[in-house]
């Protein structure tokens, strides 16, 4: 977590099925002064898709 500080990119670890069968768990850290939330946001969940992690609706 110190590392991302004054930093763009978002690091995301520890991706792992969640409890139920559409869930995901991920520990996600940022320097969110430097990248808003919304946008970190979209960007974490086009990963996902990106990487065939999370599938589309």
């Amino acid at each position: 977590p110190r590392a991302a500080g004054g930093t763009d990119p978002v690091y995301a670890g520890r991706v792992r099925q969640g409890t139920g069968p559409k869930e995901i768990a991920l520990w996600i850290v940022s320097d969110n002064l430097l990248k808003g939330a919304a946008l970190n946001s979209v960007q974490v969940a086009e990963e996902l898709l990106r990487r065939r992690w999370l599938a589309p609706r």
